[in-house]
């Protein structure tokens, strides 16, 4: 698969979170069905007026693997260090990322190449997943169409780290 790896600092988001079930693949639906409402009720729409520079983002964080369930946010880089928006701010902390591009309509395409990065990458490669959260990069652009493209931006540590010292 194609990627890049890429090495990055800590950074802040700003967003809304919303639980989600990894239970019999839950998440498979319960994401896209948060994009629609999120679309719908105007919470994107918000979001992103704070600072339409950026992009939107899909961040998986504080999994549980123990309830089968994770937080899944909608957010956007807060490069201004907002506080009185009405949404959540959160932390990325520092780390190394292989990132995947996703090319064609949602959630179709992000979901095949989740699965490719899993059941593929991962395991032909000396990575292994790292402790920050997975994000989701979406561009601007028709996420129905053809050529719609996106970024999948996974942390990830080589072998030879975890067995020494860093963790990036």
């Amino acid at each position: 698969m194609d990627h890049r790896i890429v090495r990055r600092e800590s950074f802040q988001v700003i967003g809304k979170v919303f639980k989600v079930s990894t239970k019999e693949g839950q998440e498979l639906r319960q994401i896209p069905e948060l994009w629609n409402a999120c679309n719908s009720d105007g919470t994107c729409e918000k979001i992103c007026s704070i600072d339409s520079r950026q992009y939107i983002l899909g961040i998986c964080m504080d999994f549980e693997h123990d309830k089968e369930q994770f937080s899944y946010m909608v957010a956007i880089e807060d490069v201004n260090d907002l506080n009185d928006t009405g949404f959540e701010t959160r932390e990325i902390p520092a780390s190394m990322w292989a990132v995947f591009t996703s090319v064609g309509p949602m959630p179709c395409a992000i979901q095949t190449v989740w699965q490719k990065i899993f059941q593929e990458w991962m395991p032909a490669t000396d990575y292994r997943h790292g402790k920050a959260p997975e994000i989701e990069v979406y561009f601007p652009g028709d996420p129905s169409a053809q050529d719609y493209k996106c970024e999948v931006w996974i942390p990830v540590v080589k072998n030879a780290e975890i067995e020494g010292k860093d963790e990036f």
